[in-house]
């Protein structure tokens, strides 16, 4: 594996490198204050990846289309979980173009706000995931 990696890497142009090590080492983004907890989000009810992340489509750019492309991946989850839960997992670790629009991008500069407020739209989501 750890050849495989190393070959990986080293056909990678530096402008791939740098733009996969962000996902690894944003540790830079971390708020250096003590957050209040995320409350309310656990109340939601479980409901498919396209109720979810309906509220996000204000936030999350072209996030419909991601969601339709890891529902069609998803149609046989292992780990029992289910297809909209396989599918949320996927949908978070998914880059799109820029990178800055991924939702994973979104969601974890949102954890890292201050204002929890701006966590509401994404409760059913996390429900979710």
């Amino acid at each position: 594996a750890l050849h495989s990696i190393t070959t990986y890497y080293s056909i990678m142009s530096a402008n791939d490198i740098q733009n996969t090590t962000h996902r690894f080492s944003d540790v830079a983004g971390e708020p250096c204050i003590m957050l209040t907890p995320i409350e309310g989000f656990n109340k939601k009810p479980l409901v498919t990846l396209e109720e979810a992340t309906e509220p996000l489509k204000k936030i999350v750019p072209r996030i419909s289309t991601y969601v339709y492309v890891v529902k069609e991946r998803a149609k046989n989850p292992a780990d029992d979980l289910s297809v909209d839960e396989s599918a949320s997992i996927a949908l978070y670790t998914m880059e799109w173009e820029p990178y800055t629009d991924s939702l994973y991008f979104i969601l974890n500069s949102t954890l890292r706000s201050e204002d929890r407020a701006n966590l509401k739209p994404w409760f059913l989501y996390l429900k979710l995931i």
